[in-house]
């Protein structure tokens, strides 16, 4: 963006010396040998040498106004005002004293007219709006075609003078103003990448969240559940308390693997061992668990993905939200005239649990919240809620193809 911010503005910078010494070079080159007409070219190389170098530093903070990065630049737009007349002038006096030979040099110095103007229109159009800069232009040409007119009694050259006035300012607001909204618009886009650059770190950190929510909400459950056990049966002095305390470690052990995988972005969810898990945590809780479909329904990877995410984190409620659950029955079937795979997870033992708190895993917003954000590229829905006497459902529908739905 420096670069391209950089070619534009020095292509600027360099227009005004082109239109100067493209105007002026001419006139110097026509000027008679009277001392008079050598003074006034003198003057006018002077003038033009300022003015061009002025040009830079106006138009450079020209153009930061129009990029609204900086203050309108008024002393310097009226310094290029009164160079640009200046130079009119002299000129003009050239005409006058006849300090220029032949027509040629004349036809130059009506052209220099022309070119003098230009760093000033080109920094004037940059700081104000495209009407206020064309009336301001028709009005300056207007009243130099009625002052020169009166001056000279010559109303031909006068018009001819102010429509030379306007097409500079025309062709300085041509060159100038496009130059100034590309860059703008450059600069836009430029913004936008960067937007999109944050953008993209706020989605992975989310997915990060997500995943790590996914993976430890199950593990930390299961966990203090089999813990709880472990120290009832410790109490009781019973031999299986050895055996739940080592399935507290192995747990632990597989969620650091789970967390490697996830830090590295790799970790998918498997559907079927994630069924698996199910049947087993929630049987091992005391739970009766019904599981239907898993083996008849054949599925994309990413669909089986997502779907071993919805089991894990349904789970996951049961053990935290439910906590006279004696049931859970999970069905996955094809409804075929709609080409939409129809999954719900049904548990009682909700009692009092507030249905915010049964519906979104942990926090509120955290665990069907994410749930939704991996459903939605693949066009999935989930709705969750209360069902009748303390029930709770979870029901999934994701989009499958002709071949998915065959299978």
């Amino acid at each position: 963006m420096a670069r391209v911010d950089a070619y534009f503005r020095w292509t600027l910078y360099a227009v005004p010396w082109i239109s100067l010494i493209g105007g002026v070079g001419p006139v110097m080159g026509s000027a008679t040998g009277t001392p008079t007409a050598v003074t006034l070219v003198g003057v006018l190389a002077g003038l033009s040498v300022l003015h061009g170098g002025l040009a830079a530093p106006l138009l450079n903070r020209s153009l930061n106004r129009y990029l609204t990065r900086g203050a309108t630049p008024r002393r310097l737009l009226f310094t290029s005002a009164v160079l640009a007349l200046l130079a009119e002038f002299l000129l003009f006096a050239l005409i006058t004293v006849r300090g220029l030979a032949g027509q040629d040099g004349l036809s130059a110095a009506v052209l220099a007219m022309g070119g003098v103007v230009s760093p000033f229109f080109m920094a004037y159009c940059l700081v104000v709006s495209k009407r206020v800069f064309l009336a301001a232009l028709a009005g300056a040409a207007v009243a130099l075609a009625l002052l020169m007119g009166l001056f000279t009694g010559v109303w031909g050259s006068s018009v001819g003078l102010a429509v030379l006035l306007f097409s500079a300012g025309v062709w300085s607001f041509v060159i100038t103003r496009p130059s100034g909204w590309l860059l703008a618009v450059i600069g836009k886009l430029d913004a936008a990448h960067s937007t999109e650059t944050r953008l993209a770190v706020a989605e992975e950190r989310l997915r990060f969240g997500r995943d790590l929510h996914d993976v430890m909400g199950r593990n930390l459950a299961v966990i203090a559940l089999k813990s709880e056990l472990a120290v009832q049966l410790a109490r009781r002095e019973r031999p299986e308390a050895v055996a739940q305390m080592v399935e507290v470690q192995r747990i632990a052990q597989e969620s650091q693997r789970e967390i490697r995988e996830v830090v590295r972005g790799y970790r998918k969810a498997d559907l079927r061992a994630e069924l698996a898990g199910a049947r087993s945590i929630l049987r091992a809780a005391g739970v009766d668990c019904r599981i239907d479909g898993e083996e008849d329904i054949r599925l994309p990877a990413e669909v089986e993905s997502a779907l071993g995410w919805v089991v894990r984190e349904g789970t996951t409620n049961v053990l935290r939200h439910a906590p006279d659950v004696r049931s859970c029955a999970l069905r996955a079937r094809i409804d075929a005239e709609r080409a939409v795979l129809v999954m719900t997870m049904e548990n009682d033992g909700v009692g009092g649990v507030p249905a915010a708190a049964a519906g979104t895993g942990s926090a509120p917003g955290s665990g069907l919240k994410g749930l939704r954000e991996r459903l939605h590229p693949l066009g999935g829905a989930l709705t969750a809620g209360p069902g009748p006497k303390g029930s709770f459902r979870l029901t999934v529908e994701l989009p499958v193809t002709g071949a998915g739905a065959a299978g």
